[in-house]
């Protein structure tokens, strides 16, 4: 379990033992209910990341909702394709990285908390964006998206840190959203709707 989530756990727990032992049980049951709802919503699976040349991993547990090629308007600063993929409550949410390389940068962007699988979340929610190099010199960013729900974004990185494709690189706490930008000229190889695993759905391949 990521060490976030033990907070939460706590502090669920402690209530439904706190109003148990005064016979409280309609306050106890939900802090129970809470306290392992946590243990679930926090869990961080070891994963096993593919080992292919020039793979693009997903970054996130979830559904991909959106693929679409943008303009050089956007965090990557070239045309690039755009893969949005939506983390429910039940998905695992430590995020990981898509590839490995150098972090070259790091951009905290404050803003608001629209659902996440609308469009509007990309540029008007709070995000924090993410943009690694590999030794090759071909970069992906990668942006953590809060939601409507989720109102904490966790980045275990600092910029000229070196990553391992798949490593864990933080976390967002009850439902979110992670978009992906990929130089126009990779293969995505992942469809809309499609499920994906963090550190072990291959969604592109770079040129």
């Amino acid at each position: 379990m990521a060490v976030e989530g033990l907070p939460f756990v706590a502090l669920g727990l402690g209530l439904a033992a706190f109003f148990y032992s005064l016979e409280i049980l309609s306050l106890a049951v939900p802090a129970g209910v809470f306290g392992l709802f946590s243990i679930f919503f926090f869990r961080d699976p070891d994963r096993k990341s593919p080992v292919q040349d020039k793979a693009v991993l997903s970054p996130a547990d979830g559904t991909i909702i959106k693929i679409d090629n943008v303009d050089d308007d956007n965090p990557l600063a070239e045309p690039a394709w755009k893969v949005s993929i939506f983390m429910s409550i039940f998905s695992v949410h430590v995020n990981r990285s898509p590839l490995g390389g150098t972090v070259k940068k790091i951009s905290y962007h404050p803003g608001k908390f629209f659902s996440a699988n609308l469009d509007k979340a990309s540029e008007k929610n709070e995000r924090n964006t993410i943009t690694v190099e590999s030794s090759d010199s071909r970069k992906v960013v990668f942006v953590q998206i809060a939601g409507l729900v989720a109102r904490r974004i966790v980045c275990w990185l600092s910029e000229g840190d070196v990553v391992r494709p798949g490593q864990r690189i933080g976390l967002i706490r009850f439902g979110s959203r992670l978009d992906v930008y990929i130089p126009l000229d990779s293969k995505i190889s992942v469809g809309l709707k499609q499920k994906v695993t963090a550190g072990e759905t291959i969604i592109a391949y770079l040129s």
